[in-house]
């Protein structure tokens, strides 16, 4: 019976004008009365949960760049078409047969979207390969990527995102975020920068110009031949001698093959004899497995939503275009169900611009009413579904990308909510409770402003302090 009140409610509400409550709208509009938004643009959209009711809206159905406040309808989404046990899988096989401890054939490692294997995962899959018997492999070591398209990069995003780890050459193959972690400190003064990679590899050509100073400030660079989509890694500028020991990230062109390398490094120091190739291909049919690692939905989107992982959500996104379409996922196979799940709520999907899973494409342009459909949706339609999604989400002055916003406010631990940032654009959208224990949903966009998202953020948290603070029985 809930549900079908909520739908009903739903379908009215996207159709006839709303009358808010005078003292929430007049308080609201005396924080817009700010200069910052005589010159951008913004749209919010406030829904009371436990009273069915609309608390304000404005520009609500404004077509906007949603940048990560896109990962909640991958992650809704999936939640509702994958399921919260969905497994990601890694796995690793051979080929030949296997006698006294040689396998005379090949060792293939199938790629399945799994975007928080790590390491570890790795060392897991060479401890399988031991424990199965093998010592030696008389053969070749590949990579099955044919799970996925050959499109490494999303529609709309922007070239000079390279080399940074935030936008990953993508494959389903995949180890360390598809990125390399680099530490950096001072060596002696008028040398070099001392770099180490995390993990020690061979894998990269290491170039290091760099000097270090006496100087109480640096300018170094630590950047990859990504002009020329090289994975030479140069190190320029100058470092203070002053400087503490630090890291970056940044992405890998070819990613599988650095996942074969690694394996290749690993399997030799664990003692198993290998002389053979590194390549990809196809898993034949009569592969037999050894091993396969598996990761759920449930444990992926937390770091999806709390720490805004693009690559997480862009393997998702695939993930599920899989599940429908089958043998090959594609961006564009995930969206036909990212479609079906507009469709769902209420709204018309071609009313909306979607090509990716991350929002990092500047291509996505969709509205805060689509967004707050989608909170409202989970809320009053899949219980399970909204406590993973709310819980995934990052908690003000707590953790994930809110972990320094809200402190000391009545915002604090009560805000739930996913964050949304690219050049220009500022957006927040989640959960909260009022000061009476109301249910809150809510969808902030901010845009076309010059400068960093300070002015815009802090703006979000006043509404979310507002709302926080509210005591809606009065």
């Amino acid at each position: 019976m809930k549900k079908i009140i909520a739908a009903l409610f739903v379908s009215l509400n996207l159709f006839y004008a709303q009358e808010f409550n005078p003292k929430i709208e007049d308080e609201i509009n005396k924080i817009l009365e700010e200069q910052f938004f005589q010159s951008s643009v913004l749209s919010i959209n406030i829904f009371d949960l436990s009273s069915e009711e609309y608390l304000y809206s404005k520009n609500n159905k404004l077509l906007l760049r949603p940048a990560s406040n896109m990962k909640i309808i991958t992650s809704a989404t999936a939640l509702e078409y994958l399921g919260p046990d969905y497994e990601f899988e890694t796995s690793v096989y051979h080929t030949g047969i296997i006698m006294d401890s040689i396998c005379y054939g090949d060792v293939i490692v199938k790629g399945g979207f799994d975007p928080d294997f790590i390491t570890e995962d790795l060392d897991t899959l060479i401890f399988a390969l031991k424990d199965f018997g093998i010592k030696e492999i008389r053969g070749n070591i590949y990579g099955d990527v044919s799970l996925m398209d050959s499109l490494f990069w999303g529609a709309g995003w922007m070239w000079d995102d390279d080399p940074y780890s935030f936008a990953p050459y993508m494959s389903p193959l995949i180890i360390n975020d598809l990125s390399i972690e680099i530490s950096y400190e001072p060596g002696f003064i008028g040398k070099p920068a001392k770099i180490n990679l995390i993990p020690k590899t061979d894998f990269f050509d290491i170039t290091n110009t760099s000097v270090t100073t006496k100087e109480d400030t640096s300018n170094l660079e630590i950047t990859r031949a990504w002009i020329n989509r090289g994975n030479e890694l140069i190190i320029s500028g100058d470092l203070s001698y002053k400087a503490e020991l630090d890291t970056v990230k940044r992405n890998i062109v070819n990613p599988e093959y650095y996942f074969l390398y690694l394996m290749k490094e690993k399997i030799l120091q664990q003692g198993i004899e290998f002389i053979g190739l590194l390549d990809t291909l196809t898993l034949p049919e009569y592969s037999k497995l050894i091993y396969s690692k598996k990761r759920k939905f449930s444990e992926v989107i937390t770091d999806l939503n709390k720490e805004s992982d693009n690559l997480s959500a862009e393997m998702t996104l695939r993930a599920i275009g899989l599940k429908y379409y089958g043998k090959t996922a594609s961006a564009k196979k995930g969206v036909h169900i990212i479609d079906s799940m507009i469709t769902k709520i209420g709204l018309d999907p071609e009313n909306y611009s979607i090509v990716d899973g991350s929002g990092l494409s500047t291509y996505n342009l969709i509205t805060t009413e689509l967004v707050l459909e989608i909170l409202k949706y989970l809320y009053y339609n899949e219980p399970e579904n909204y406590e993973i999604l709310k819980k995934s989400f990052p908690i003000a002055g707590v953790d994930g990308t809110l972990k320094n916003r809200m402190k000391q406010t009545s915002s604090y631990k009560n805000v739930r909510a996913k964050t949304g940032t690219l050049t220009g654009a500022s957006s927040l959208s989640g959960y909260l409770t009022s000061a009476d224990g109301h249910d809150i949903a809510f969808s902030m966009f901010v845009q076309n402003y010059v400068g960093s998202a300070k002015t815009a953020r802090a703006f979000q948290d006043k509404i979310c302090n507002f709302l926080t603070s509210l005591k809606l029985e009065d």
